[in-house]
This record gives C-alpha cells, sequence and structure tokens, in this order.
C-alpha cells in the first residue's frame, strides 16, 4: 500500500503525498489524456493509513470541512449513528466521500456518531489546498459530486430494503445488495469476504441481534445464505426465490394447510423458510 513522499501525518499511521489519479483510477478516468498528464502534478493529496477497529473520524473530519471531504481510497468502513437508543449503521468503501455533520445548531436531535475499519484502510485528505489546486479541472469535482449522490442513492436501497417486514427477506436483499459492490464470484454463488457480525448486520437492517441470528440460521437452512461473520457466501439465484421469500405469511399459511391437507409430499425446504 505504501509509496510516495513521507509526509508531516497528524492522523497517525504512515502517510504520505501522492498522485490521486494513480491511487483512483476512475477518477482518472474523468479526464481526457491530455488534461490527465496535466493534471498529475497537481491533483495531490496527503493519504493515510489506518488499521481495522474504531476510528477518531470525527477528529479528522474538521481540517477538510473547506474541501470535498475524507475519500476512502482503499478498505471498508462501518459508520453507526446513534439517535436515542438505536444505531443504525452505513458501510462505505473504495470511492467514497466522508463529511463533516452540520453543526449541533442545525440539529434537532441529538445524535452520536462512531466509525469501526472493517479491514485495513487508505484515505485521502481532500482539503481546501486541494480543492485550490485542482479548480481547473472541473471534472474531478464532478466525479466526487456524482459519488456523493451515488452513497446517497445506496442508502436509499438500504431503507427500502429495512422496510421489508420479513426479516430474512431484509437480510438476504441486503447481501445480495453489499455483494454487487463487495462480492467475488465463486462456483455456485457469490462470496462476500466483509466481516459483518450479526450486531452489525442487524444495525443495517434494523433488527435485534437476536432476531438476527435466529434468521441467517433459516437462511442458511434453506440454502440461500451461508457463512459466518468474517465471509458469507449466497448461494442460487436471489431473483428465483425472491417471490416465495416475500410472499405474505397469510398466504404461505394457506399454501402450506393447502398441501398439508392434499397429502403431497414433503414441501421443499425454501417453502418452510421462516
Amino acid at each position: 500500500m505504501r509509496g510516495g513522499s513521507p509526509a508531516r501525518n497528524p492522523y497517525g499511521g504512515f502517510a504520505s503525498f501522492q498522485c490521486l489519479l494513480d491511487l483512483d483510477r476512475d477518477l482518472a478516468d474523468e479526464l481526457e489524456p491530455d488534461a490527465r498528464r496535466l493534471a498529475r502534478a497537481s491533483a495531490t493529496a496527503l493519504t493515510f493509513e489506518v488499521d481495522g477497529g474504531r476510528l477518531g473520524l470525527g477528529d479528522w473530519l474538521g481540517p477538510v470541512s473547506g474541501g470535498p471531504g475524507l475519500l476512502v481510497v482503499e478498505g471498508v468502513l462501518a459508520l453507526g449513528l446513534r439517535v436515542g437508543d438505536r444505531v443504525c449503521a452505513e458501510l462505505v468503501g473504495a470511492g467514497d466521500l466522508l463529511q463533516p455533520l452540520p453543526g449541533q445548531a442545525e440539529q434537532l436531535l441529538a445524535c452520536h456518531v462512531t466509525s469501526r475499519a472493517l479491514t485495513p484502510m487508505r484515505l485521502a485528505v481532500l482539503d481546501r489546498s486541494f480543492a485550490r489546486r485542482v479548480r481547473f479541472w472541473p471534472e474531478v469535482g464532478q466525479a466526487l459530486l456524482r459519488r456523493a449522490g451515488r452513497r446517497a442513492v445506496n442508502l436509499n436501497i438500504q431503507r427500502a430494503i429495512a422496510a421489508q417486514p420479513r426479516l430474512e427477506v431484509r437480510l438476504a436483499l441486503l447481501l445480495w445488495h453489499l455483494a454487487g459492490r463487495w462480492g467475488r464470484v465463486e462456483p455456485g454463488g457469490v462470496r462476500l469476504p466483509i466481516p459483518l457480525t450479526h450486531q452489525l448486520l442487524g444495525q443495517l437492517v434494523a433488527a435485534e441481534r437476536p432476531s438476527v441470528s435466529h434468521a441467517l440460521a433459516r437462511l442458511a437452512h434453506s440454502g440461500l445464505v451461508t457463512g459466518h461473520g468474517d465471509e458469507w457466501h449466497l448461494h442460487e439465484c436471489l431473483e428465483s426465490r425472491l417471490p416465495a421469500l416475500i410472499e405474505p405469511a397469510s398466504e404461505r399459511a394457506e399454501r402450506i394447510m393447502a398441501a398439508v391437507e392434499s397429502g403431497r409430499p414433503a414441501l421443499h425446504r425454501s417453502q418452510l423458510l421462516g
């Protein structure tokens, strides 16, 4: 992960100034080849590395308040936001921007934000100085703005998933949604190599940890999702199983009772899910 020129680092860990266009190829692709060559010397940013675990993210965001923010270059970060006695979570990764929360004067509800690196991470400091250096290449700013919009869309998808009444459905949809970004295709399905504890999954889908554990056991019994806190495996095709998963409980009970009364052979395990 290391490279570039060492720099004075207020963030802790190894730090260096590097060309952001070399670290973020999608950002580099926003520029025409000639503009990319000219921008390389200006589009430099302080990057630093952190290990997994809790982070003092709030202290790091202050210095970038005049610029785009902290850019995740590598790794996966879990952001938790507590309101009252409830915590919701969001996962952010490479390409996502982290920005300070609005000031207390703009908040009507008290909230507390926590951050935990699920994997070793590298972040880039895009402060006011960076914004001034790249002002001649508006494509960079436009690309970062689109990424902020992408993050909002992902949050809305997560909200829609959390609105599903059945917990098994919420967990299956969430894991497949995350696999679209971080999954790796393997024989028979997709592997999701992200450490997701049952508690964190509950914070992502608005559920308590014990309920998540029971729902995951039912998903494993159905053959749709297997794994543990460090790695998950998604099997079969979610689209083919989704209609049965989201079937209203009353209709599912009527179908199972009709099958029992007709004396048909034992139901497929997916019909008993939930």
